[in-house]
This record gives structure tokens, C-alpha cells and sequence, in this order.
């Protein structure tokens, strides 16, 4: 798999997605401290608004630039978007209100949601052959499992020797660092995209071709099933540790390494898998998954506060399931790359990524409430089973919208490009 790390445009491209994802990771821990002495005791609220704006800016603001920016060159779009987010970064330690957190971060999330969606844009036209592109979609999944589990740990470090406003810093230089890598790395020459039609018309113009094509309406289906049950898992962790098991704030950092674990796994064996089993059969497997997983934490997290649970290896089995959630989200994350790369043209890759980035987060909106206030309103279980039924219509629309196609055998040479389209 780290074979496509001999490309040294990929190379630093990766180390450049690497030190902005370590930069999100502090101001994740820094706005939550910043929000604590803002907000007090109403910081959650602070937060959920942020988190919420976060969302808005993914789901909205992603296809406007994308459609006002995709005729400029490709490395002044990540340049400038970088920029942005490392002077929102060294602007937030000297906010004094609530209402300048949301407008900075509103700000900061749309410089991301111009960034992200051109950077993975930029990756297969780095590594065009298909075999490397998985690997490095596996690499990607890896990294954002990785930030997940050592940003936290890197924070807690850094706060035993500076106060919390430092670590805006420490976001801006990760942002900074990842824009100079992007400024040394050469480029292959990119088309810029065709600037023709109104703004609306290339606004809206990948998620069109999203709902044109039977596998991309597929995976906009397991969207949904991913964004269940990463929802559960993020929003009420914590809930089941410290409340419904009783346990320690270690353990919360423990269940959520076993979550990036499974995911992590999945990841380094998706390269092997993918040149076994096709992309529909191991992301309907992920879909699959999920829902009786989602089930089974519904009926651990119930039989957890009868007076004689069921069993003394409870915990176990909730850390063993968090795993098999982390696998099933990834198995789904992992190959859908490779699904808009094959539906691209160079004149459409970058709303496709665009669209895939705004539509998958549009499925948050729903299954972050959802976890949260049901699982505050009527319980842990009672959020885990809608969330279930959530995944499990995913997963069922998905098989329904992505129809199985065989394959030629063996294919002729002058229909190869069409068999790059045959639902792999």
C-alpha cells in the first residue's frame, strides 16, 4: 500500500492533508475550551450551534465555490482556502462574544468546504491508474482515523505546558504548513472546468449527474448509513460510558479508539479486498452491518441498566461492537472514491467530489439531532433502534438504486471504458 509513496507529487499532497487534519484536531479542543470560558455552563449550546454552522457550510457552501472557483487554477484554490483558515485560526483567540465564534467559524468551514472537496479532486489526476488510487484512498481513510485518535492525545500534551488559546496557533501553523507543501508539490496539468452556464446551473451541476447514475445514487443511499451510525457513535459515547456503564473518561477515549480501529483495519485490508470483490459487494457488506450493530448497541445499552444486566462482559462486548461499527463505516468510506472517479470527466471531477462531500454531510443534518435528542428525550436504545432503521433503509435503497451488472468475460478491448462504468 505505501508503494504509491514513491510519487512525490502524492507524497506531499498526503503529508499536506496530514498536518491540516492534525490543525482541525486542535482547534476542535481549542474552540471547546474557548466556548467553556464564553459560555459557561451554556458551552454545549455554543458548540452544538458551531457544529451546526459547520454542517451548514459543508452541505451549502461547498457546491457555491466549487462553482465560483472551479475555472481557477487548482493550487490557488487550496493556497488561498488554507490561507483563510490559518488567519481564522490566529483570529479566534481574540474573540470576546458568542456571535464572532459563529461568524469565524462559519467562515473557517467554508474555506474547508472549498479545500477538501478540490484536494480529493486532485488525487486521481495525481495517481491516474486505479490500483494506486485505492491504495491512496485507504492511506486518506487512515489519516482521518489516525487525527482522531492522536489530535486529542497532541492537545492534552500541549496543554500541560501552554494555555488553550496557543493551540489556535498550533491550527494555524498545520494550515500554513499544508499550504506551502501544496505551493512545492508539481502538478500534472489540470483543465480548469468549463465556466460555461449560469452560476446555478454549475452550482447544482454534480449533484445532477449524482442522481443520473445507478452507483452514485447508491452510495448517496449508504451515506446515509454511514452518517447513522458515525452519528451514534460520535454523539453518545459518551453518554454510554460515563452514565450507562459507569465508567472513566479513559474509557471514553477507549471505546472511541476501538471505533478508529475497526475503521483503521478495514482501511489497510480494503486494497486486497477490492481486487477480489467489487465496490458494490464490500460497501453493501458495510451497509449491512451497520444496522444490526446499531441494534445490538440498543439492546446492550437496555439490558445495561436493568437492576441484574444480562452479563459481567458488558463492556467487552461494547468495545468489540464499537470495532464492528468502525469497520462497517469504513467499508463503506473507504471505496467510494473509486466510484466518482470512474463517473468523471476532467471537466466534471471536481463538482462530483463536491457533490459526494456536500451530500454526504447533508445526511448529518438529520442523524445528529436524531442521536442527540432522542437519546436525551427517550433513551440510548430508543436512539440506537431509529438510527438502525435509519441504516437499514440506506442499505436497502442503496441495493435497489445500484443494481448488480455482470460483468464481460473477458472484455474486448474497445469496450474497456465501459466496462470502468459496469458498477465496480
Amino acid at each position: 500500500m505505501l508503494t504509491v509513496l514513491r510519487v512525490p507529487a502524492y507524497r506531499k499532497l498526503l503529508t499536506a492533508q496530514v498536518v491540516a487534519l492534525a490543525g482541525t484536531g486542535l482547534l476542535t479542543v481549542a474552540l471547546g475550551l474557548l466556548a467553556f470560558d464564553l459560555a459557561g455552563g451554556q458551552a454545549g449550546a455554543v458548540l452544538g450551534t458551531a457544529f451546526t454552522l459547520k454542517m451548514v457550510a459543508y452541505v451549502f457552501a461547498a457546491p457555491f465555490m466549487s462553482a465560483l472557483v472551479g475555472h481557477l487554477p487548482r493550487r490557488a484554490v487550496l493556497i488561498g482556502a488554507d490561507l483563510v483558515r490559518a488567519a481564522i485560526a490566529l483570529a479566534l483567540p481574540w474573540v470576546d462574544s458568542i456571535w464572532q465564534i459563529y461568524l469565524l467559524v462559519f467562515v473557517l468551514q467554508s474555506a474547508s468546504a472549498t479545500f477538501t472537496p478540490a484536494f480529493q479532486a486532485l488525487i486521481p489526476v495525481v495517481l491516474p491508474r486505479e490500483r494506486d488510487y485505492t491504495r491512496a484512498l485507504s492511506l486518506s481513510r487512515l489519516a482521518y482515523d489516525l487525527e482522531s485518535l492522536l489530535s486529542p492525545l497532541l492537545a492534552a500534551a500541549l496543554l500541560l505546558v501552554v494555555s488553550y488559546s496557543n493551540l489556535f496557533i498550533g491550527t494555524a501553523v498545520g494550515f500554513l504548513l499544508s499550504a506551502a507543501l501544496v505551493a512545492a508539490t508539481r502538478l500534472p496539468p489540470i483543465p480548469p472546468a468549463d465556466p460555461a452556464g449560469s452560476l446555478l446551473h454549475r452550482t447544482t451541476l454534480g449533484t445532477r449527474i449524482f442522481l443520473r447514475l445507478a452507483p452514485l445514487r447508491g452510495l448517496l443511499a449508504l451515506d446515509l448509513a454511514v452518517a447513522a451510525g458515525t452519528a451514534f457513535v460520535l454523539v453518545n459515547t459518551v453518554v454510554h460510558v460515563r452514565e450507562v456503564f459507569d465508567r472513566s473518561n479513559t474509557d471514553v477515549a477507549l471505546a472511541l479508539a476501538c471505533y478508529g480501529g475497526g475503521s483503521m483495519i478495514v482501511a489497510l485490508a480494503a486494497p486486497r479486498l477490492l481486487d477480489r470483490v467489487s465496490d458494490r459487494s464490500l460497501m453493501l457488506t458495510g451497509g449491512i452491518i451497520l444496522p444490526p450493530g446499531l441494534a445490538a448497541a440498543a439492546l446492550l445499552t437496555w439490558t445495561e441498566q436493568l437492576p441484574v444486566p444480562l452479563t459481567d462482559h458488558s463492556w467487552l462486548l461494547y468495545l468489540g461492537l464499537w470495532g464492528l461499527l468502525g469497520a462497517g463505516t469504513s467499508m463503506i468510506s473507504t471505496p467510494s472514491g473509486r466510484l466518482l472517479r470512474r463517473a468523471a470527466t476532467d471537466g466534471t471531477r471536481n463538482q462530483l467530489f463536491t457533490a459526494q462531500f456536500s451530500l454526504s454531510h447533508a445526511c448529518f443534518i438529520f442523524t445528529y439531532p436524531a442521536a442527540g435528542w432522542i437519546g436525551a428525550a427517550a433513551g440510548q436504545p430508543a436512539a440506537a433502534l431509529v438510527l438502525a432503521a435509519l441504516a437499514a433503509a440506506g442499505t436497502v435503497a442503496a441495493g435497489r438504486l445500484w443494481p448488480r451488472v455482470a460483468r464481460p468475460a473477458p472484455p474486448a478491448p474497445s469496450s474497456a471504458a465501459e466496462g470502468n462504468r459496469d458498477g465496480r
